[in-house]
């Protein structure tokens, strides 16, 4: 009995868990069918989700290349900009520049002509001159001269035209104030016509000494000019076209000099009988001048502001103006008057001292250094022996030569008829000429004018010029020693030199570009007279001209 019960009571415990295994299986089946589900509408999301990821990337794309076609219209709006700035510049340039006012320059630049034809008008005929010196040693004294001497005596006459330019060039402020701008030019051109007689007519007389004085007298001559006729073109240039009118005297340098090169060439005068025409046809700029200049009209600044002659100043202006509306010009002129009421007396010495004007001095001075270290002279004195000793001809190393001055008005090219170690230094020297007529070769002549109002130009003027001429002395006395010692490495020094300037100009030169000489003067007076981080103000920022201030007992200046 109890064993039937037993098997009953199992038979309903497996029933039991038969039940609920039932009941958990349809619980999962359940379980399932709502996981497949959740699945299935997964899968339909993720489909959704790649489809927007295809519409996502094509707008991408679509942003992209309206991206790229924005950066294609940037660059032609930019390319669009220049343009118009550049004709804009040219028309405001042909606007401003008058006939008139373009036979001044004309007239007033053959002084810087004049100036570039003597400083390389002794290179190419080198070899002749040298035979010329030794021909007179040897009839005064019987015997042949050393080579040494005789590189010597060429040395002289290469670097005597540079001690002329410097007499020349630190008394262009005293003749600046004395007889003013035209009127210095004018009378210089004595000067050049006794140079260039004297040099014409030095193998007629048989002496070389009339060869050294004639080069030091055309130096004054070329001093005076490099002084002269910035501080002239300056001052009758519109505030526009100031600062590109200062490229006028580096090419008028530069004109000067291919000139000289070309008539230098054997087969035109670079011969023994030819080079004392050649150095006497420096004669022809200085009567040229004499023609053309009296028509022109004196600075209208000195006559203003030194002279006091404001109805003279008013018919120059009219005149360079072709206008007869000058009275921006002359209200700019007035208020560079009032704001230095008393500096049309500066001397160099008060100069030096005045806080404020000395870092201007110093740029100015700088870029003048920077000018003649960078080894410019030692290529237009010396070229041809430089080019004869990397293995040229005489010939093919004048031809080289005039390579230099085209390349500093055209970068141009030379003969190719070379082998290449000769080609690549010829390449090497006609390289640094083009970077140096786009960089030092312009800029210091008109900077120092720029960067002085009318008081303090005339001595700042002399002071920058003879600096300028000191250093070419020392370029062209001392480059054939250079070439000596140091041999191939002999422009090392003068690499080592332009690093430098290039440092200083980056931080301490100021722009200059469309300002007035006051507001250039402010610039240095807003930095308590330091040289250090000049920033330059837009043309409508407001700026104080402040006066100086004076000494009760002797009425002079005293420079904040």
């Amino acid at each position: 009995m109890s064993m039937n019960l037993s098997a009953k009571l199992d038979e309903l415990q497996r029933g039991d868990r038969h039940l609920e295994t039932t009941v958990a299986l349809c619980e999962i089946r359940s379980q399932l069918q709502e996981l497949t589900k959740s699945v299935e509408s997964c899968q339909s999301e993720v489909s959704e989700v790649k489809r927007d990821m295809v519409a996502i990337k094509h707008e991408l794309d679509t942003v992209q290349q309206v991206k790229e076609e924005i950066e294609e219209l940037r660059e032609y709006i930019f390319k669009a900009n220049r343009i118009v700035f550049f004709l804009h510049f040219i028309y405001s340039f042909i606007q401003g520049l008058t006939f008139f006012l373009t036979y001044s320059i004309f007239s007033a630049v053959l002084g810087m002509l004049q100036f570039g034809y003597n400083t390389g008008v002794i290179n190419a005929p080198e070899k002749n001159i040298e035979n010329f010196m030794k021909d007179v040693y040897k009839d005064r004294y019987g015997e042949d001269i050393s080579e040494e001497f005789i590189q010597q005596l060429y040395s002289v006459a290469v670097s005597i035209f540079a001690i002329g330019g410097m007499l020349g060039g630190f008394s262009g402020g005293w003749m600046a104030n004395r007889f003013g701008r035209k009127g210095g030019l004018l009378l210089n051109n004595v000067l050049g016509i006794s140079g260039a007689c004297l040099m014409g007519f030095t193998k007629v007389s048989h002496s070389y000494e009339m060869l050294f004085l004639g080069r030091f007298i055309i130096g004054v001559n070329c001093g005076l000019n490099t002084s002269l006729v910035p501080m002239y073109i300056s001052e009758i240039a519109p505030l526009n076209l100031r600062g590109g009118l200062g490229t006028v005297n580096q090419l008028a340098v530069t004109v000067g000099l291919l000139l000289s090169q070309v008539l230098g060439i054997e087969q035109i005068l670079g011969t023994n009988e030819g080079w004392p025409i050649l150095l006497g046809l420096a004669i022809c700029p200085a009567i040229l001048q004499l023609i053309l200049l009296p028509v022109c009209p004196e600075s209208p600044r000195y006559l203003l502001i030194t002279k006091q002659w404001e109805e003279e100043a008013r018919k120059a202006l009219r005149r360079l103006r072709a206008s007869s509306s000058v009275e921006e010009d002359i209200e700019e002129m007035r208020a560079e008057e009032r704001a230095q009421q008393a500096e049309s007396h500066i001397s160099t010495m008060e100069l030096i001292c005045s806080p404020t004007l000395r870092p201007p001095l110093i740029i100015g001075i700088v870029m003048q250094l920077s000018q003649q270290f960078s080894g410019i002279n030692a290529v237009f004195y010396y070229s041809t022996s430089l080019f004869v000793s990397s293995g040229l001809s005489d010939e093919s190393a004048k031809f080289a030569t005039i390579g230099i001055g085209a390349i500093m008005e055209f970068f141009g090219y030379v003969q190719e008829m070379i082998d290449w170690m000769s080609y690549l230094s010829v390449v090497s020297t006609l390289g640094f000429v083009v970077f140096f007529a786009v960089g030092p070769g312009s800029i210091p002549w008109m900077i120092t004018a720029e960067l002085f109002s009318q008081g303090p130009r005339p001595s700042a003027m002399a002071i920058a010029v003879l600096v300028n001429w000191m250093a070419n002395f020392v370029v062209g006395i001392g480059f054939p020693s250079m070439k000596t010692c140091l041999d191939n490495y002999t422009f090392l020094p003068f690499s080592v030199f332009l690093a430098i300037f290039w440092i200083f100009t980056y931080k301490k030169v100021p722009e200059t570009k469309n300002k007035t000489f006051e507001e250039i003067l402010a610039l240095f007076r807003h930095n308590n007279g330091s040289v250090n981080s000049v920033s330059a103000p837009t043309l409508n920022e407001d700026i104080e001209i402040l006066p100086p201030s004076y000494n009760s007992m002797t009425d002079r200046p005293i420079y904040k």
